[in-house]
């Protein structure tokens, strides 16, 4: 593979020490280290954009960051029942408590409807507002322009693909996390 040491220099040339100062002889088992670490710098990149792009749509509705999160999150997961705290929290990636918190907040500004669940009244089901879906919608002229700038040279295909590979990788990437705080 190009890119790769050859094997009979890799124990010369592959000693890495760890944060306490030891020394490992590890082979990577995927793509070189330059490589991965390229795609680690543009997945925080990336990451970096997005964060802008959501700050500038936030702003706009005169919301935080999060926020903004949890109606993108309540828009696309509500098929016109509401949606659980609970799964709005596993969507984002926070805790449920941080969620709670924070649709409060957007109700209060007229943004969320919540509303027992006639189910179980311990579930919170959430929906947008009136005002949300119409803020939302006067950013949607906006938000195709920049994803047509951003992903119109992807095909159906590649796109899905790339998808693919991403779903994968934050799967593998949960895992390592998991590990690596049970061995921390």
């Amino acid at each position: 593979m190009a890119g790769r040491i050859p094997a009979k220099k890799i124990s010369s040339q592959r000693h890495t020490s760890s944060p306490r100062g030891t020394t490992h002889d590890m082979r990577p088992m995927g793509p070189d280290d330059a490589l991965v670490r390229q795609f680690i710098w543009d997945v925080i990149s990336i990451n970096t954009h997005l964060e802008e792009i959501r700050s500038n749509w936030a702003r706009m509705l005169d919301i935080t960051c999060p926020q903004w999160l949890i109606l993108m999150a309540v828009n696309d997961l509500d098929q016109g029942k509401g949606i659980s705290v609970r799964e709005v929290s596993t969507k984002l990636h926070v805790d449920p408590s941080f969620v709670t918190t924070q649709t409060k907040s957007l109700e209060k500004h007229g943004f969320m409807r919540r509303v027992a669940s006639k189910e179980d009244a311990r579930v919170v089901l959430m929906s947008l507002t009136d005002k949300a879906h119409k803020q939302i919608a006067n950013l949607y002229s906006q938000q195709v322009v920049a994803d047509n700038l951003v992903f119109s040279d992807f095909s159906t295909q590649t796109f899905r693909d790339l998808t693919d590979k991403l779903s994968t990788l934050k799967e593998r990437l949960a895992k390592a996390a998991q590990m690596i705080a049970a061995n921390g």
